[in-house]
């Protein structure tokens, strides 16, 4: 099992910027491909971006694509997410998550994630 700790959510105005971090620890943390989910009131839970366990291939949902960037340092063994460009439809609660398998050599689908952190708020508003 892989423990996962968010932070750095906030409130921002739109248009600006935050980083979210996660810091996993456990047996295997360092070999499973990471997660950034997001839940906004009312609404499913979406697949926001993904990072396999050596960082050489990522995964962004359409509406983050070309403002979120992420990133992980396997000797923190920390996943981060980069949020540019903030808009008022990014407020959500945001979670980590670790993938159920080791050394995927693509991201995981949204489905196959099996640890989870706890949630950070980031809310977008003037």
């Amino acid at each position: 099992q892989v423990q996962l700790v968010e932070s750095g959510g906030g409130l921002v105005q739109p248009g600006g910027s935050l980083r979210l971090s996660c810091a996993a620890s456990g047996r295997t943390s360092d070999r499973r491909a990471m997660g950034w989910f997001r839940q906004a009131p009312g609404k499913e839970q979406e697949f926001v971006a993904g990072i396999t366990w050596n960082g050489q291939n990522t995964y962004y949902d359409d509406s983050v694509k070309g403002r979120f960037t992420i990133s992980r340092d396997n000797a923190k063994i920390t996943v981060y997410l980069q949020m540019n460009s903030l808009k008022p439809e990014d407020t959500a609660v945001y979670y980590c998550a670790a993938s159920r398998a080791i050394y995927t050599a693509n991201v995981p689908a949204g489905s196959d994630y099996a640890d989870w952190g706890q949630g950070t708020q980031v809310t977008v508003s003037s």
